[in-house]
């Protein structure tokens, strides 16, 4: 009996402080962790990463620590680890996750009112490059290997005009953000380059020219906007929440400005059934999606 009785209380002893730290997740204690993806330029996204958790910390009651990820993959495997509750990823970082880890779509990002954007292939306005053949032997620049806009769907679409993109090019690098990749070809450090379809307007603040300098060769078919996704073990009652609180901020003035500046957001919406094509242009370029 008095084995029973101690083994009891350790069991007790274990198991509530558990029950506790599950039951505090979203306090000031025990932070929901959000991170998002390094596509533009890092302090601009950490700014407006801190302030979404701000706002969102007024709308639910929770508390968040954000932070940016040094790559697209970095917060897949994170969030996979169950170090990241709630992460901001680019399309494909979406299907990667999902596929590989069960991470959860809660909304799908709008710009300009619409879930879809495309990916764009520039060169230099004054590099004589009139097509994508004109390419062929060129230095190259991709945003990162998870980048949708930025690597996926161009070199889809490379392959379906006929060239292979892993011997077309004399050289191709990973800039490793949207702005990187104009400013590469702005600078005349590559010849040519892709990345998503408002990218020179990201940069043209502080390079007014960029329209001049850079043009846009050809775009890519549409492709689902990036997403606000949660790992699979989140409460319901949680998700219910950040999805609500998230829509309530892009319904404000003060968080639609916000959201503006953190990804050029307009508002959000639902549905994963928009990410089929990304499959399916994964599939094309024999990408595994369980992998590593």
């Amino acid at each position: 009996m008095y084995i029973r009785t101690l083994l009891f209380l350790i069991l007790l002893t274990l198991c509530f402080p558990l029950a506790s730290y599950a039951q505090s997740l979203g306090s000031a204690e025990n932070p929901l962790r959000m991170m998002f993806v390094p596509s533009g330029e890092a302090q601009v996204i950490l700014k407006g990463g801190r302030e979404i958790g701000q706002f969102l910390q007024k709308e639910t009651g929770l508390h968040f620590k954000t932070s940016v990820a040094t790559s697209y993959a970095a917060v897949v495997e994170a969030m996979g680890a169950g170090k990241v509750d709630i992460g901001w990823l680019a399309t494909f970082s979406y299907v990667l996750a999902h596929d590989k880890y069960g991470v959860e779509l809660l909304l799908v990002v709008q710009r300009f009112g619409s879930p879809f954007y495309r990916g764009q292939i520039m060169v230099r306005a004054d590099s004589g490059i009139k097509n994508l053949a004109g390419l062929k032997g060129k230095r190259f620049a991709f945003v990162d290997p998870a980048s949708t806009s930025g690597h996926l769907y161009p070199k889809a679409l490379l392959l379906s005009q006929g060239f292979d993109p892993e011997l077309f090019f004399n050289k191709s690098v990973f800039a490793g953000s949207h702005n990187a990749v104009v400013l590469s070809i702005y600078k005349g450090s590559v010849d040519g380059g892709a990345a998503y379809d408002g990218s020179r307007a990201a940069v043209a603040k502080t390079f007014p020219d960029v329209f001049d300098k850079v043009k846009v060769l050809t775009y890519t078919k549409e492709i689902p906007n990036d997403t606000v996704s949660v790992r699979k073990e989140l409460s319901e009652n949680l998700k219910v929440k950040i999805r609500e609180g998230l829509k309530a901020i892009s319904d404000s003035p003060e968080g639609s400005k916000v959201l503006k500046k953190l990804y050029g957001i307009s508002g959000f919406t639902d549905l994963d059934g928009l990410f089929d094509p990304v499959r399916e242009a994964s599939r094309l370029l024999n990408l595994s999606l369980g992998g590593k």
